[in-house]
């Protein structure tokens, strides 16, 4: 079974996307030397992942997600979305019920990037 998983966060400017998502999730970040990349390794406390900066432009504004959108489980949706506004982020589709188990929402990061969070709640309707 395939249960390992690896994120990656491409950016324009990898310094901004470290500063948001240490300030939103409390991420870490450390930079990987030696690689034909600007690279930083993320640590998280659960999920490994890395940020890199974006080797290829970003389609226009609009046209939708051309990557794999990951969402991040949060204590408090409502207060993570707050700290996600106040550091540049913008709502792409809002907060929902998935009924009997989470309430969901989509944000775009300071770098255009797609990525959603999730508080479970089974009361959700």
């Amino acid at each position: 079974m395939n249960g390992h998983l690896y994120f990656e966060i491409q950016a324009d400017d990898p310094l901004r996307a470290s500063h948001f998502y240490k300030e939103v999730f409390g991420w870490q970040f450390d930079k990987a030397d030696g690689l034909p990349v600007e690279y930083w390794r993320i640590v998280t406390g659960g999920t490994r992942g890395g940020l890199l900066k974006r080797p290829a432009k970003t389609p226009p504004p609009e046209c939708g997600t051309n990557a794999f959108v990951c969402s991040i489980q949060v204590e408090n949706f409502d207060e993570t979305a707050k700290i996600i506004m106040n550091h540049g982020g913008q709502i792409a589709f809002p907060k929902f019920a998935v009924p009997g188990t989470c309430w969901q929402g989509y944000f775009i990061d300071t770098e255009g990037n797609t990525f959603g969070i999730f508080q479970v709640d089974e009361t959700a309707r």
